[in-house]
């Protein structure tokens, strides 16, 4: 065989992998340490479909690296001083007790607003309930809506009168701030940035992972007064289950209301009481829910998945969803696109 002739060999092909998108936790003393470590179990759980981790999360300290107290009987060893805050992709800062000025008089302390002053103009801003207290003394709050947990709610908004806050919902998303109610809607705002980032089926496979439930919309009530049926009444989970198996078909209230053998009204009355929004409401979110998924995982033209997620006609449904996400069907599924593109799907 001639020099010529001799056969060729190739290179191995590298799959060149995007940069993770960095969080950085916040974590000051006094931090509740459920709602710290939600950021790690949610990002941290994220990952594409070749199998690659979506986000990097790193937890930081307002000093030197060192022991940090909680509101437990232990304290935890945060390894990252505050120069972490400057590779922040996204800021999120958890719920803490022992908040001190922030939130008796609404100012930061000389040592968090030097930490504060690391991050970047761009970086995307999240609060876990009280959490908040901090965007507000920084004064990135302003002029915005926000929430916090709804037992602080009155006093938050005596502190900062310039916050448009709303005590009623799990979460507020208002773009490049995002601020959520105390807990477990921690949980929920972190679920939904997974969804903005990454599409429903990412976000689904981390709750899947999680053990909770994939979605709860943020205008959802955080505080609902009888969250639990009384044992001896009746729930809603059939007639629930029911219309999820049939979202392509028309559904009408009163068909609900026959799987639980209620009246209308007690039907209705009953499903507020638990869910904390009305029939037909979780009914449209349930639609918009599947629509988005079949736009970012189906070939379906819009007026087939208009047809499967129970709208009947893609201006029926461009109209839900410009409404629940601000943006065309069209518009949606284009971003998802370029997203997989861009990560390599």
């Amino acid at each position: 065989m001639t020099e010529a002739q001799e056969p060729r060999v190739r290179p191995p092909r590298h799959r060149v992998r995007p940069p993770r998108h960095r969080v950085v936790v916040l974590a000051l003393d006094g931090v509740i340490p459920f709602e710290l470590g939600i950021p790690q179990r949610i990002f941290g759980r994220a990952r594409n479909a070749a199998g690659d981790r979506l986000y990097e999360v790193v937890t930081c300290s307002v000093r030197p690296p060192g022991p940090v107290r909680t509101d437990a009987d232990f304290a935890i060893l945060v390894e990252h001083g505050p120069e972490a805050l400057a590779t922040a992709d996204t800021l999120v800062i958890s719920a803490s007790y022992e908040l001190g000025p922030v939130y008796e008089d609404g100012r930061l302390t000389e040592e968090l607003a030097a930490a504060l002053a690391h991050l970047r103009p761009g970086t995307r801003l999240v609060s876990i309930c009280t959490g908040s207290y901090v965007l507000a003394a920084a004064g990135w709050l302003d002029g915005r809506p926000a929430t916090t947990h709804w037992a602080s709610a009155d006093h938050f908004q005596e502190l900062f009168p310039r916050i448009k806050v709303d005590a009623d919902v799990l979460f507020i998303d208002d773009g490049d701030v995002l601020t959520s109610a105390g807990v477990a809607a921690g949980v929920d705002l972190c679920l939904h940035l997974v969804r903005r980032d990454h599409g429903t089926a990412v976000a689904n496979e981390v709750a899947r992972r999680t053990v909770v439930p994939p979605h709860r919309d943020g205008g959802q009530a955080q505080y609902i007064q009888r969250p639990f049926p009384e044992p001896q009444l009746a729930t809603t989970t059939v007639a629930r289950a029911w219309a999820l198996g049939r979202l392509h078909e028309p559904i009408q209230l009163r068909d609900m209301a026959e799987q639980e053998a209620m009246s209308v009204r007690t039907f209705t009355r009953r499903f507020r009481e638990e869910v904390g929004v009305s029939p037909g409401q979780w009914l449209t979110r349930q639609r918009v829910e599947r629509a988005r998924h079949l736009l970012e995982s189906s070939e379906l033209s819009v007026d087939q998945v208009a047809r499967d997620a129970g709208f009947g006609t893609a201006q029926s449904m461009r109209q839900h969803l410009q409404a629940a996400l601000g943006v065309t069907p069209t518009a949606y599924r284009r971003t998802f696109r370029a997203t997989d593109t861009r990560h390599g799907l």
